[in-house]
């Protein structure tokens, strides 16, 4: 049976509505998945480790502090975005992803599950009209697109937490050339968590020094 209690053994602080919220994704990702695929299917008898915990690794790694608005690039499904949301109901998150049915079932679920603080939309990062505190992305895309993309939606100084993998030595070189201000961090996920899923993640932090 797939549930949610990995997550409380890392994180075992989160209130009991917030833990509802967690409990209540697999059957509603279970549900919308039949219809659209957003979610490999081979995927779901791990989505709470693949999916969810991977989401919240960014928790251990990245620096939420005086955040009050989030975009989660190339969203998908609703990953890191929901998850996070869920946790930060503080913060304003904006989902976007240019297909329009993983949007719709963004939507569904934050409204299932009565996330108040997510916008999800079909667009392009560039192509929005905000500005942001922070980025957040899980394997989108090179780290100097996602940089290039966000050239104008930043309220202050470039800040990305990224769900990454494998070697990045190459990509990490390529944006710290076009920024040398760029204070870049690589995490190892295996580091915080024991699952198998997460010995080549890594949590990349940049922010400006």
């Amino acid at each position: 049976m797939v549930n949610s209690s990995v997550i409380y053994r890392y994180f075992p602080d989160f209130s009991e509505s917030q833990k509802a919220q967690f409990d209540a994704l697999y059957d509603l990702y279970i549900d919308h998945n039949s219809k659209v695929n957003v979610i490999s299917r081979k995927d779901m008898d791990n989505f709470y480790i693949h999916h969810v915990l991977h989401s919240l690794a960014l928790l251990k790694f990245a620096d939420f502090r005086f955040i009050e608005s989030i975009i989660d690039i190339g969203t998908g499904g609703g990953f890191p975005g929901i998850p996070l949301a869920i946790v930060f109901p503080e913060i304003e998150f904006h989902l976007v992803d240019s297909i329009g049915k993983k949007i719709n079932v963004v939507k569904a679920v934050a409204e299932s599950i009565g996330l108040k603080n997510v916008t999800a939309e079909q667009i392009r990062v560039e192509q929005t009209n905000f500005q942001y505190d922070m980025a957040v992305a899980r394997a989108v895309a090179p780290t100097k697109e996602l940089y290039d993309w966000m050239q104008r939606q930043w309220t202050g100084e470039p800040n990305f937490a990224l769900l990454k993998g494998g070697d990045l030595s190459e990509e990490l070189s390529e944006v710290s050339a076009v920024n040398k201000r760029l204070k870049i961090k690589t995490h190892a996920i295996s580091s915080v968590f024991d699952e198998p899923f997460f010995e080549t993640k890594k949590v990349v932090t940049l922010k400006s020094r």
